[in-house]
């Protein structure tokens, strides 16, 4: 081959020459064309499914983060609260707010004295005091 005509650098290299039938693909003009595939409608449908995953997840974590924000609330207002006696873990304790706005503990049921009832509360294994209700 001359110098100055050089073959379809497709099918021929200076170390194989032509190489064109240990191809995969056809590289000849009557060789079926090779089209790319639109994946743009694929990538756009699957981003959706993934965006309602990471949505769905994020309010899930939204959601604990608003319960334990509520439970540590529940937690400081029972410590904070007047207590005259050490609380028995598993047991059920109610609270009460008195004419000043002091806010105690106490073993007495609601139903048993006339006090501003606030809530209910037990003190967990962990020292965690769970809303009652």
């Amino acid at each position: 081959m001359s110098k100055d005509k050089k073959p379809d650098l497709a099918v021929w290299s200076e170390e194989n020459g032509y190489y064109a039938k240990t191809l995969t693909y056809g590289t000849d003009l009557g060789a079926p064309v090779i089209k790319m595939d639109n994946v743009g409608g694929w990538k756009q449908a699957q981003v959706g499914k993934v965006n309602k995953i990471f949505t769905k997840k994020f309010n899930e974590i939204k959601d604990e983060f608003k319960e334990l924000i509520d439970e540590v609330n529940w937690n400081e207002f029972v410590y904070l609260a007047n207590c005259s006696f050490i609380p028995v873990i598993g047991e059920t304790y109610y609270l009460y707010e008195k004419n000043n706005g002091d806010v105690f503990l106490s073993l007495i049921k609601p139903s048993e004295w006339n006090v501003k009832y606030v809530g209910s509360a037990r003190l967990e294994s962990d020292n965690k005091w769970v809303r009652v209700k």
